[in-house]
């Protein structure tokens, strides 16, 4: 397949210099995309920073998932409708209304008396940051050329990484020096401040010259619906209204592909969505078995951390920090790549994501701490070496018309993966006795189970990769 450039000439496939990259792209456009994903990137590192604090002044302890499973069913409903609102209305509209409604969940947070208000608030701060993640990578697919686009997710890396180091330093010293609320009350002003600058400076983007159809809302209620049955679970003692709720979810999410598979132009999602014998089918398969096989350690490494090890809320925040730290150093140096090395990047960076999951089993319960860490950096690393690849092989091999599609649903089945991991671990979390340890030991032994209990979705993530990267496969044609 032969790119073309801005100019409709025939691009070269080999290494794109950073020089050659920052002389040929538009310079505003990255920075207008890099600063959306700040605001997206850095709340969710100091949340999980300020956690035990919050837990601690406001109770909560049994809805610790909700956090992370509500903020990811806002981010998928937004991510899922991304690409649909830019073909109708571009993208400086609905990225700076995205951008307002994050500072409305920011605000609802601070000023939060109750666990159940603090998920409402992330509720509506999952809607705006998932809205400006997927637009960031839609804006990345459509304003550069392809063979800019490792560089341009390296410059968004970068940032990331940026927001990794200083998102737990934030976080720590609000709780050590204010409280958790300003933290909240930091990013709302942030958010209203980029959506002023998004609607006065922000590009256009382009929008298409077809008619696009309405919102699909009733699919979108029923993948909410499908992920708030799971994630329901995830708090319910008991295992058979636990199990229903799971069949009940998993039915609903079943429902939701069958009505979007047959949607014609206003699909949602791909088509062939999770089906390995596909490119398309593989690729989203792979993004969403090792979200979901990663997320406990956000969701459930801070509290662990501080009840098996004793770590200080800035301690235990950077060492979730490393994860991105890690993602952005490996996504940096692999961005040069060119796209015939695609799958090798591919393969390496998964299997360094499969054996962090691994050894999170060991680390977490027993330590010390720089292992802990260590394993965050190679987990992290993993992603930053596959993920633009993984994006920049699967839009090459994506059929006409859907690239744009595929761009935004890369995002949000993340999203969709750590709502639905984050449930599931909650779910384990719960049952093995996370409420009721008093003791490092036990609290261990309950780390042991919620780690443990990833290595399926870790599996699957190798198998579905194995598929998409076999030689002459047929999916490489698809």
């Amino acid at each position: 397949m032969t790119d073309t450039d801005m100019n409709g000439s025939p691009e070269r496939g080999g290494f794109v210099s950073w020089r050659e990259f920052l002389g040929q792209s538009d310079l505003s456009a990255l920075s207008f995309v890099s600063l959306a994903v700040w605001l997206h990137a850095a709340d969710g590192l100091i949340t999980a920073t300020m956690l035990p604090s919050l837990v601690r002044d406001i109770g909560g302890a049994a809805l610790v998932s909700w956090t992370v499973s509500l903020y990811q069913i806002g981010s998928i409903v937004a991510g899922a409708s991304s690409a649909l609102m830019t073909l109708r209305y571009g993208l400086r509209l609905p990225m700076s209304l995205a951008a307002l409604l994050f500072g409305a969940g920011c605000i609802l947070s601070a000023l939060a008396p109750t666990m159940e208000i603090v998920l409402v608030g992330r509720t509506a701060q999952g809607l705006g940051g998932g809205a400006l993640v997927a637009m960031a990578f839609i804006a990345v697919g459509t304003i550069f050329p392809r063979r800019y686009a490792a560089r341009a997710l390296a410059a968004i890396a970068f940032l990331w990484g940026v927001s990794a180091f200083l998102g737990p330093l934030v976080g720590g010293l609000f709780v050590e020096y204010a409280t958790w609320r300003w933290g909240f009350g930091f990013f709302a002003l942030q958010a209203l401040s980029l959506a002023g600058w998004i609607a006065a400076r922000g590009p256009r983007g382009a929008r298409t010259d077809r008619q696009v159809a309405p919102l699909p809302l009733r699919r979108l209620a029923l993948l909410c619906l499908a992920v708030l049955l799971v994630a329901t679970a995830g708090v319910v003692i008991s295992p058979f209204p636990a199990a229903t709720l799971i069949a009940a979810g998993l039915f609903c999410l079943a429902g939701f592909l069958r009505l979007d598979g047959s949607a014609g132009e206003n699909r949602l999602l791909p088509r062939r969505p999770f089906d390995p014998r596909h490119a398309t089918g593989a690729a989203l398969l792979i993004v969403f078995a090792f979200s979901a096989a990663t997320v406990a350690l956000l969701t459930y490494g801070p509290l662990l951390m501080t009840a098996i090890h004793h770590t200080q809320p800035l301690e235990a925040g950077y060492i979730i920090a490393a994860s991105s730290i890690g993602w952005t150093t490996a996504a940096i140096a692999v961005s040069g790549s060119p796209e015939r090395r695609d799958r090798k990047m591919i393969a390496t960076g998964m299997t360094l994501v499969a054996c962090s999951v691994a050894g999170f089993v060991w680390a977490m319960p027993h330590g010390p701490l720089w292992l802990v860490a260590a394993f965050a950096v190679l987990q992290g690393g993993g992603f930053g070496t596959a993920w633009t690849f993984i994006l920049r092989l699967t839009t090459a091999l994506a059929e006409d018309g859907e690239a744009q599609r595929v761009s935004g649903a890369l995002p949000t089945v993340q999203r969709l993966a750590f709502a639905l991991g984050a449930a599931y671990v909650g779910i384990v979390a719960n049952a093995s006795g996370f409420l009721t340890m008093t003791t490092p030991a036990e609290a261990a032994a309950t780390a042991t189970w919620i780690f443990a209990a990833c290595l399926p979705f870790a599996g699957l993530g190798l198998f579905a990769t194995i598929l998409l990267l076999r030689p002459r496969s047929p999916l490489a044609q698809t």
